[in-house]
């Protein structure tokens, strides 16, 4: 397992561990040392893992799915990994969604989301369903977001704040379902930007996208309880790979050294 919580509450983070309980001032050394050797242990697992693949299947292409709150610096993960030859990088559609024939499908969901919400989660699925199928020309393949949090996240969201009917959330359920048991959808880690609430809820409101303005912090947070809940407490539904989880509470423009602490490990060995 690659993200470890125990009954104290501690986190396993790849830039740094930190606490949450008062332990750290009962035996700080002794903490210390254990958690870095756990670090250093996922480092080695999933090396190794990654070169028993390459070595047993040369052609092995890795996919690797960025994922965190509204703003949690995504978009600016995978600018960082352009620059590398090895690598493809796949944003979310969001243009696709904000224009289909003329239609704002994502502004509709935003204004109106009982109405919206299955035709807007069933064409997410959709496009993202596309770029997991797509060809895939090189060796690791970062995208941003995946069916998986589709589904556990947004949809999720929708249908626990009363916002999708049981009968939509079925037939999207199975929908899901349908997708997930294609190999196309197969990925082979998780790096979650873990973020504060209020930390996303100032980007957002600096980013100045129109079809966020309205976005309050109680939205946020239920992301952010659904997103713990699945890559970190384990507690809502099967996580499909191993997760890296990376400190994104820093200003995006002090991220680009824990990307480059991580790269290994995130570029399954390439790069």
């Amino acid at each position: 397992m690659f993200c470890l919580k125990t009954n104290a509450k501690w986190i396993l983070r790849a830039s740094r561990v930190k606490p949450a309980t008062l332990a750290d001032e009962m035996f700080p050394n002794a903490i210390n040392v254990f958690f870095s050797t756990c670090s250093k242990a996922f480092d080695s697992m999933h090396s190794i893992g990654t070169t028993i693949l390459r070595a047993v299947n040369p052609d092995k292409k890795f996919t690797v799915s960025v994922e965190g709150n509204i703003g949690s610096g995504k978009t600016a993960f995978l600018d960082y990994f352009t620059k590398y030859e090895n690598i493809e990088v796949h944003q979310e559609p969001v243009n696709k969604w904000r224009d289909i024939e003329g239609h704002n499908a994502l502004n509709l969901m935003y204004q109106d989301p009982t109405r919206w919400s299955l035709t807007f989660q069933h064409y997410v699925q959709l496009t993202m369903a596309k770029i997991h199928s797509q060809e895939q020309v090189r060796p690791v393949r970062l995208m941003e977001r995946s069916v998986y949090s589709a589904k556990y996240i947004f949809a999720e969201n929708l249908y626990q704040s009363g916002k999708m009917p049981d009968i939509e959330y079925v037939i999207l359920t199975e929908w899901f379902n349908w997708l997930v048991s294609k190999e196309y959808c197969h990925i082979d880690l998780i790096v979650y930007l873990r973020t504060r609430p209020e930390v996303v809820h100032e980007r957002v409101k600096k980013r100045c996208r129109k079809e966020e303005k309205a976005i309050p912090l109680e939205y946020l947070e239920h992301l952010n309880e659904l997103y713990e809940n699945w890559l970190i407490n384990k507690t809502s539904f099967p996580v499909p790979a191993p997760v890296l989880v990376l400190d994104a509470n820093k200003d995006l423009s002090n991220m680009c050294e824990i990307y480059e602490e991580n790269k290994k490990q995130i570029l399954c060995g390439y790069g």
